[in-house]
């Protein structure tokens, strides 16, 4: 049986925690894998969310995928950079949680995930959820419980 004060972390929303899409580095469908390069080895980030012009979530994209698109048989194809898109290589199967979801969702999903994106009722992308914030979020429970 749960407790009411574990209840209630759990029905905690998940629009009191995420990180704002304003603050989130992004990229958008149609930007070449070398501009988006560009953003994840300046912003250090393993991975970015990847949004049409109207901001809508569309996928993932990683260096990762990019360096795997490059990669020739002898060599890796610096030149063609320039000419992959990120909709061709981006994760277009992503796992994303709704503005109006609860905390527990976000506990189940990000064990396998470092962040995950939050989208409202039409898919516009309004920020991110780290591992990082919902570890801390469970931990200040766990220390305040008795």
């Amino acid at each position: 049986m749960i407790s009411l004060n574990t209840k209630a972390l759990l029905d905690t929303p998940i629009s009191d925690l995420i990180i704002s899409s304003e603050k989130v580095a992004h990229v958008q469908v149609g930007n070449s894998a070398e501009h988006a390069l560009l953003v994840l080895t300046k912003t250090g980030y393993s991975s970015v969310p990847v949004l049409d012009n109207k901001y809508r979530l569309h996928g993932l994209l990683s260096s990762k995928m990019i360096t795997e698109s490059i990669l020739g048989l002898e060599k890796i194809e610096y030149e063609k950079l320039g000419s992959i898109k990120v909709d061709d290589v981006m994760d277009k199967e992503v796992v994303s949680l709704k503005i109006t979801d609860r905390f527990q969702k976000a506990l189940d999903l990000v064990i396998n995930h470092a962040f995950l994106c939050v989208v409202d009722d039409v898919g516009t992308f309004v920020g991110i959820l780290t591992r990082r914030v919902i570890l801390k979020h469970l931990k200040k429970y766990i220390y305040q419980v008795d």
